[in-house]
């Protein structure tokens, strides 16, 4: 099943999301179920949140692996929204 991960940053968290990105860089690889990544960005070009797309069993393990998130760990999101998602082209 797809899990998608719509999170949204907390205002003025940039420099969070910077000190915490090596982190969630290395989470991801290690966790071998991100089917695809990366940020969203301010009409300024300023990283303001990120899409997740993941590839587990059932959605706990989305939500699972979401709050262990080194981004959500240092409070980067003001809010996450996890849903299941169907990947109809590409």
């Amino acid at each position: 099943m797809r899990v998608a991960l719509i999170c949204i940053d907390k205002p003025g968290h940039l420099e969070v999301r910077k000190t915490n990105r090596d982190a969630h860089l290395a989470y991801i690889e290690a966790s071998g179920v991100v089917e695809m990544a990366g940020p969203f960005l301010s009409p300024t070009g300023e990283m303001v949140g990120s899409l997740v797309i993941l590839d587990v069993g059932r959605l706990s393990d989305g939500e699972d692996w979401a709050a262990a998130d080194p981004y959500a760990m240092a409070g980067l999101f003001q809010s996450v929204e996890i849903r299941e998602w169907k990947k109809v082209i590409g």
